[in-house]
């Protein structure tokens, strides 16, 4: 049996075979960067009715790409960085939407993969290729996060942060359900999605004031930042709902984490009615879907949400403060094959 000694250097060793492997990965993409920009733009111009000129969209694709390469070679990108700020400053030079700008960020990631794939050194058929995938998809993942991360600072960015909680707003949720779902089926990963909606929530402004309860959804959203982690998709659903989108993350830590939640709203976020002196309890009830999805896989995203809201409120009617679970998702259902 090793001893700790043996350990560390194992450890160590790891560590640098993964160093040397990021800085492979990101000199080839910086190497290539036209070749996978044309790749991607070829496909990118057929997924929506917005007309781009192709100029723009190489503009947009460079740089994608060299973002992903420095995600990749350093592990994390800085929001504040000049390459985010370029990105951004392209974005909203033609008001692209996060929806197109997700979709270019994922196919970005699947045109790098393809490429990447037919390397002697690390390509599919060689022993680093799940790692090689997995630091790619991470990249791709914390570039996004970083320009989310950018956006807000620009004034232009409400239509990225909801102003009451400090959330994501409901359309970069929906742009990230999509490529996530895309995602997680491309790649046979598990992923989780997760509705707060606040109990009674009309009835306490009625009886509390209106101010109660914003303050209660201001005070939501701040628990919900510290219960999940950067890469998980937080956002302000509707007026008195929360979504959550966990992925590759299994049922049973997803579940957890909607239990915990729960259980912390009604020991925090309760408060005392000044003019009664009488505490007010404040709860959630819940839905959580697990998905567990296998290559190829199609999910209405749509539909999904439409799932977790009715399980929401099937919550609701067996008495509030539960959590619904959904493991076995019927809606899920295999690619139709290309005749």
């Amino acid at each position: 049996m090793p001893d700790g000694d043996d350990l560390l250097f194992d450890d160590e060793r790891t560590s640098g075979v993964q160093d040397d492997l990021r800085q492979q990965i990101a000199q080839l993409l910086l190497e290539r960067v036209e070749s996978i920009t044309s790749d991607t733009i070829a496909i990118f111009a057929y997924t929506g009715v917005e007309s781009l000129d192709s100029d723009y969209c190489r503009r947009v694709g460079h740089q994608l790409v060299q973002l992903l390469a420095f995600a990749v070679r350093d592990g994390r990108i800085d929001p504040r960085g000049s390459f985010v700020a370029g990105l951004h400053n392209v974005v909203v030079e033609r008001h692209l939407s996060v929806e197109r700008l997700f979709t270019f960020a994922y196919l970005t990631e699947r045109t790098t993969l393809d490429e990447l794939a037919l390397d002697d050194r690390m390509g599919a058929t060689t022993e680093p290729w799940p790692l090689v995938a997995q630091l790619v998809r991470r990249g791709s993942f914390d570039l996004l996060g970083a320009y989310v991360e950018r956006a807000q600072l620009d004034p232009s960015g409400a239509a990225i942060t909801d102003r009451l909680t400090t959330l994501h707003t409901r359309p970069l949720f929906d742009a990230a359900l999509a490529k996530e779902v895309e995602r997680a089926a491309r790649f046979g990963e598990p992923l989780s999605l997760i509705l707060f909606d606040v109990d009674r929530l009309s009835a306490i402004n009625k009886e509390h004031g209106y101010g109660v309860g914003d303050k209660i959804l201001e005070r939501l959203g701040i628990l919900m930042r510290t219960y999940f982690r950067q890469h998980d998709w937080v956002a302000r659903h509707s007026e008195d709902s929360i979504a959550v989108l966990l992925p590759r993350t299994d049922a049973d830590h997803a579940n957890e984490l909607a239990e915990r939640v729960r259980r912390t709203v009604v020991e925090r976020l309760g408060f005392v009615d000044h003019l009664t002196d009488r505490p007010v309890t404040v709860s959630v009830s819940a839905a959580i879907i697990n998905l567990t999805l296998a290559l190829g896989d199609v999910v209405d995203t749509e539909r999904l949400l439409a799932d977790a809201e009715a399980a929401v409120e099937r919550a609701k009617q067996q008495g509030r403060n539960r959590v619904e679970r959904i493991d076995r998702y019927s809606g899920t259902h295999p690619a139709r094959p290309v005749p």
